[in-house]
């Protein structure tokens, strides 16, 4: 592997968390930048147009959880030698397999339940790899850290509604919105206003999850602290600026550019000490019951 390889797929297609990355010193940035490169890698397959991208997906998978080395990925054995330096969570990693491997052959989320067992599967999973890396000692920090990948996860959702649509998928639960993804991407005028109303609603769902992670913000060892707290605010604009926006989704993704950038990295650093501390809310975790790194009940 390249040294450089990681840094420059984080920086093409995750441009939030390279920013953020820059703060967190080169050892922990080369990290989350490979972390970033295999969780990328996999996506990209799950979203192609690979008719044997199932088969792949379940060769890396197979190749993850068992120690045979012959015909192994080389993506799967760059990601094993992460996970020796890191400790990292491979029962997370499983997960965020099957999160990429049930989302083959699928058109909608049921219901709020399923999206939230969605969002931990393929980005909540990803926070508690994250938590590892940074080195966070009390286990209670990685309920946290699934609690961003979740709200960043739907702001994704909520972002890309549009996009989503036209590759024959609806993330936004039928139960709020029963309106089929084969329509969305027609860009009805008639639909507009109920599914802007329905973006918005997951806006304010992410923006609780958001609100869990700057309290776990503490838990992250100083020196990384801001990087985290930089990457949260960076994401969260993006609803705030979609909704501010009037959630006008038929004219495609909402981006925070780079003076907002700066002027957020500022505002980052008024979130390095909460002023309150609270016990993780076990609420936020009562759909994810069971699953890898979730608050039990």
């Amino acid at each position: 592997m390249l040294k450089k390889e990681p840094k420059k797929v984080l920086k093409k297609y995750g441009s939030s968390f390279f920013w953020a990355s820059q703060f967190l010193g080169k050892d922990l940035s080369n990290q989350i930048a490979r972390l970033y490169k295999f969780c990328r890698y996999v996506d990209n397959i799950a979203d192609s147009d690979a008719p044997n991208r199932e088969s792949i997906l379940k060769n890396i998978k197979y190749h993850l959880t068992n120690d045979g080395k012959e015909n192994q990925p080389i993506v799967v054995k760059e990601f094993k030698e992460l996970v020796d330096e890191s400790s990292i969570s491979i029962d997370a990693a499983d997960d965020l397999m099957n999160g990429m491997l049930g989302d083959q052959n699928f058109t909608e989320v049921k219901d709020e339940t399923e999206l939230l067992k969605y969002c931990h599967a393929v980005a909540g999973t990803v926070g508690v790899m994250v938590q590892k890396i940074l080195n966070c000692k009390d286990d209670e920090s990685a309920y946290f850290a699934i609690d961003l990948g979740v709200a960043m996860q739907l702001t994704n959702i909520a972002r890309d509604v549009l996009e989503d649509a036209v590759t024959g998928r609806k993330y936004i639960p039928r139960t709020w919105l029963d309106v089929r993804p084969e329509r969305i991407a027609m860009k009805d005028v008639e639909d507009f206003e109920i599914v802007s109303r329905a973006i918005e609603r997951i806006v304010s769902l992410a923006d609780q999850y958001y609100q869990s992670a700057l309290i776990g913000i503490h838990y992250i060892p100083i020196k990384s602290r801001i990087a985290i707290a930089i990457a949260l605010r960076l994401y969260r604009e993006i609803g705030i600026k979609l909704v501010q926006g009037g959630s006008k989704w038929w004219k495609g993704r909402t981006i925070v550019n780079n003076t907002t950038k700066v002027k957020l990295s500022l505002y980052s650093l008024f979130d390095l000490f909460p002023l309150e501390i609270k016990p993780h809310d076990k609420n936020l975790h009562k759909k994810m019951n069971g699953l890898t790194g979730a608050q039990k009940f």
